[in-house]
């Protein structure tokens, strides 16, 4: 990119993923493919990334792509959620040791609604019962996630750094409330 462009002004680190493989199943091997892509990758990429932001004046700004997986239980994908935990850390750090050259923030994403979304929700009938446990009604979008994302990285998040926005449409009530007898409304 600098040998091309000259500089480096934002990164977004978004690679990563996992399939679904219970804890007891995963193999050693397989947990750490998962953790490095997930979070030794982005770790790498914005190392390089920051060591050239820190030379330029206007610095720059890394967004990393996390996951609500990395705040919540999610079983079946132990490796990807204990990345993503560890990505928000490490926004959170970098962001203290790059600054004020390099702003660091993360985006918590939700479930999305993807060309690929039957492989982890199910058939159209279990995503349409799936959205309505979200309070917005609906899985996001992947434009929600790229202005979410975009937002970080303008001008107009000039002083924001070490922050996470949640991207989850309210977030996913919790499972009580749907199954308890209290008088809650």
């Amino acid at each position: 990119v600098v040998a091309a462009h000259g500089r480096i002004d934002v990164v977004v680190n978004n690679a990563g993923g996992s399939p679904y493989v219970p804890a007891a199943d995963a193999s050693a091997s397989f947990s750490r493919k998962i953790v490095e892509l997930n979070l030794l990758g982005a770790l790498s990429v914005s190392t390089h990334a920051n060591a050239v932001m820190q030379t330029q004046d206007s610095g720059g700004c890394i967004v990393n792509i996390t996951s609500v997986s990395g705040r919540r239980p999610t079983p079946g994908t132990v490796a990807y959620g204990a990345a993503k935990a560890g990505m928000e850390n490490m926004t959170t750090t970098l962001a203290v040791e790059w600054a004020p050259k390099v702003r660091v923030n993360s985006v918590v994403v939700g479930m999305v609604e993807t060309e690929q979304s039957e492989l982890f929700y199910g058939d159209a009938e279990s995503i349409a019962a799936i959205s309505r446990n979200v309070p917005l009604g609906r899985l996001a979008r992947p434009d929600d996630i790229g202005w979410a994302t975009a937002f970080l990285a303008s001008d107009v998040a000039s002083y924001i750094s070490g922050a996470s926005l949640e991207v989850h449409g309210g977030g996913e009530p919790p499972h009580y409330l749907s199954t308890t007898t209290a008088n809650l409304g």
